[in-house]
């Protein structure tokens, strides 16, 4: 883990382990497949670090049995070191502790001069631990021939080809392109680890220029070194590089990432990059697989696209992601920065040394890096949003989860907690709001309401979040029926509550929410703190998993049912107009039909807003895989799902018709509907408790002028309670009057809509004026400040209706 090496067979492990602390060079030796043939032959390549002090003839010699064809993996620290191409032949491995590099110095300089490692009780530590890394490079040869480690250290130092005669290229040409395709599954966070993996490609060339010009000799570097510049494409034909951001909470979510990945490969092998010269992706969709046929072998061009794989299913799998050839490169969530160096790895076969045409070097076939770090939160990458005029943005303020539920693969794939600094997050939402101009943000983390900056010099928590005593070593659950696995969530430093309170101090404007949070951490001050701000949405996700105590224990969710129903009484009591969401899993180990009901129960009693369900799937690695038996078959999973979800649905439904039917809310225009169209235009939206609204489009009152004319109309006559608010604010004459100015609506808007129909998750609505979210508390202060005149009473009915 800490020297980026993972040894596949454990005798060569406990080899290595049992060698004397004292010796600083050993030879290894690990075989060079020839992917060209069946053959069996392979050809050596002798990898070991220099030191003045060198032990017998007999250690230097050893041998490390079995290594096979995934042995010793050194692509993660290879690099090209003058010293080594003009004086050794060796190659050294850098010491590299998980999680040491800061963002100052950490860069891929593929020129970077690497010190050889001693290797000393770290080592061999490293293979007591969970194998929380792994970095390799497979490399095959074509037939019969053997390349020098110096060979592959040179193939290794090049990015890209230069000049036939040696010179180097312009500066507008100085850098080799490649395209890229992304595709994300799974939750928010991948999304927005899919936009900081954009971000990390599209300024590899200005990171790589940086990294040059703070080298030595940078100006015979730039000559000899000509990095990567990467671009995007939404066109799968077109891209060199096919990116998969991937999930692996459950067995369904994996096998639609293997599905895909085995359609790439397809996909790669009918229109191979070779056919894109000349062609456009229109165009080799039209030909007939003859005429692509006969076009490639005229082309005689073998280059392959590279696959990738990214996230949790890379972190969980690691070198089982290469299985039938369906990836070249697997990155965990915690390497995303080390993508540009593992593609140019494998570009290498491609780039043959400027002063050296004849030798042939070594093609690297796959690489991987899923090391898991203890501090990496990419704070200092801005994530780059795949559409940049999306009204909402997120903003990563915690990775990781330390709760160790026995069902959940995230304390495996995504690591432990660890939060940004509070000021980190403030200035990326501060820029949001103010360079992209957006109206929602929603933080996020796997356990987000476990935030805690740890205190650096003189940073205090604020009283206010400490339970009133203002101690700062206490850590608040929600209510005592809550416990906490994780005892090192004490000490000084910043709550999730000043977090979100100083986000939100950002702009009144500015809606905040936040996912996926645990019940444990809904303490009273965070409550407080939401029911206070009008710009913190009314909207908690409050995963329960299931309604049975006996299953929650099981489960290691550190609750009970008593005391999670206690929870929603407390939060409706603090905040009444809250949502409330939640998961739910069904057919956990052990479940029994009498749990099953009492979920069922749960769901009837607090009537949930939004829910998500799932039947059970056992994970690797998690408690329940070591310890328990997936005992309940398949078809009662099922109808047991079915149930949870008929339940859900029905009491949704009775409960949107019973608090949003009628009622004003204030919606966040997020664009058009999906069913849209130009003769029936509709907006789509959502409102503070996070439902979908839609309504049609057209010229609605602005909200400087409609609190005076409902404050004219409730003093001045009297209505008819059935009348809908939308003819209070549009009277066919000016008969109290007054005119209202009329405005259209955009994308990005706020604007009160009067709830007419509730049919599941979708809300339909009558927009009745542009809003703002001080304006909204501002009308809703005002109608409780109405006279009690027969107009005001009426007018009052209607708008609480």
């Amino acid at each position: 883990r800490h020297h980026g090496i993972i040894w596949n067979n454990t005798n060569t492990a406990a080899a290595l382990s049992s060698r004397s602390h004292t010796t600083s060079s050993w030879p290894l030796k690990t075989h060079v497949r020839d992917s060209s043939s069946q053959s069996s032959s392979r050809s050596e390549i002798t990898i070991n670090t220099d030191d003045a002090n060198t032990e017998s003839q007999h250690n230097k010699n050893r041998k490390m049995s079995k290594l096979e064809d995934d042995g010793l993996t050194l692509s993660h620290f290879i690099t090209k070191s003058a010293a080594a191409s003009s004086q050794s032949s060796s190659i050294h491995i850098t010491q590299t502790k998980a999680g040491s590099e800061s963002d100052e110095n950490y860069s891929n300089a593929y020129s970077s001069i690497p010190v050889a490692a001693e290797l000393g009780d770290e080592f061999d530590e490293a293979f007591l631990e969970q194998d929380l890394m792994v970095t390799d490079a497979m490399s095959s040869s074509n037939k019969n021939e053997t390349s020098s480690a110096s060979n592959a250290l040179d193939r290794l130092g090049h990015q890209m080809m230069v000049n036939g005669d040696g010179s180097s290229n312009e500066e507008e040409e100085s850098f080799h392109t490649l395209k890229f395709h992304l595709k994300t599954y799974g939750c928010q966070m991948n999304a927005n680890d899919t936009d900081i993996i954009r971000s990390i490609l599209l300024n590899n060339h200005i990171q790589q220029n940086a990294t040059l010009d703070d080298t030595p000799n940078s100006l015979e570097r730039k000559s000899d070194i000509i990095p990567l510049k990467f671009i995007e494409t939404d066109d799968e034909i077109q891209a060199d590089i096919l990116l998969t951001n991937t999930c692996a909470i459950r067995e369904n979510a994996e096998n639609k990432v293997w599905q895909r990945l085995r359609e790439l490969r397809s996909h790669d092998r009918k229109f191979p990059l070779s056919l894109l010269e000349g062609n456009t992706s229109n165009e080799l969709t039209k030909m007939t697989k003859e005429q692509r046929k006969k076009l490639q072998k005229r082309n005689n061009n073998k280059k392959k696209r590279i696959i990738g794989v990214l996230g949790c299913m890379a972190e969980r799998l690691k070198e089982d992601m290469f299985k039938d050839g369906t990836a070249d490169v697997v990155v965990g969530p915690d390497a995303y920065r080390d993508l540009p160096r593992l593609i140019s790895v494998l570009t290498a076969p491609s780039v043959m040394p400027a002063n050296n045409t004849t030798t042939p070097t070594i093609p690297t076939e796959r690489a991987v890096n899923v090391q898991l770090s203890l501090d990496e939160t990419y704070a200092s990458i801005t994530p780059v949003r795949s559409n940049p005029d999306d009204v909402s943005a997120f903003v990563s303020i915690m990775r990781g989860c330390n709760n160790m539920c026995s069902y959940c693969v995230v304390p495996f794939t995504r690591g432990r907690e660890r939060s940004r600094e509070m000021e980190s997050v403030v200035e990326e939402t501060k820029r949001l709001l103010e360079e992209e101009g957006i109206k929602e943000v929603i933080l996020l983390g796997q356990n987000v309401n476990s935030y805690h900056d740890v205190a650096k010099g003189e940073k205090k928590r604020r009283t206010k979040t400490m339970g009133g005593d203002g101690d700062d070593s206490t850590y608040q659950t929600s209510n005592d029926g809550f416990s906490n696995m994780f005892r090192l969530r004490h000490g000084d430093g910043y709550r999730f509550a000043d977090l979100l309170e100083a986000v939100s101090s950002l702009s009144p404007e500015l809606r905040v929410r936040f996912t996926s949070p645990h019940p444990k951490d809904y303490p009273p001050s965070l409550l407080s703190l939401m029911a206070e701000r009008p710009n913190i949405c009314n909207h908690l996700h409050m995963p329960a998993q299931s309604g049975s105590s006996t299953v929650l224990e099981r489960m290691r969710r550190g609750y009970s049912r008593e005391a999670y129903l206690e929870l929603i009484d407390d939060v409706r009591q603090a905040i009444p107009d809250v949502a409330i969401s939640s998961d739910f899993i069904t057919g956990f180990c052990g479940e029994t039909e009498e749990e099953h009901l009492e979920t069922l129960s749960c769901m009837e009693q607090v009537q949930f807003d939004q829910a998500f369900m799932f039947a059970y799937s056992m994970r690797g690695k998690t408690h329940a895989h070591r310890t328990m038996e997936d005992d309940v078959p398949a078809d009662v999973k099922q109808r047991r799902l079915n149930e949870i979800i008929d339940c859900f649905r029905r009491n949704c439904q009775l409960r949107n018709e019973e608090v949003d039917v009628g009622k004003l809310r204030l919606v966040l225009v997020e664009g058009e509907a999906k069913r849209s169209t130009a003769e029936n235009r509709q907006w789509s939206g959502r409102t503070d408790q996070n439902k979908r609204v839609v309504f049609a489009s057209g010229a609605f009152l602005v909200e400087e002028e409609v609190n005076p004319f409902l404050s004219h109309l409730s003093s001045s006559k009297l209505f008819d309670k059935n009348e809908r608010v939308e003819q209070l604010l549009m009277p066919n004459s000016n008969e109290a009057g007054f005119l209202p100015t009329r405005v259209e609506l955009s994308r990005g808007d706020y604007a009160v809509v009067q709830i007419t129909e509730a049919r599941g998750h979708t809300l339909k609505g009558q927009a009745l004026w542009r809003s703002s979210i001080v304006g909204f508390e501002h009308h809703l202060m005002n109608m409780h400040g109405w006279k009690e005149s027969p107009g005001g009473l009426i007018v009052q009915e209607v708008l609480t209706q």
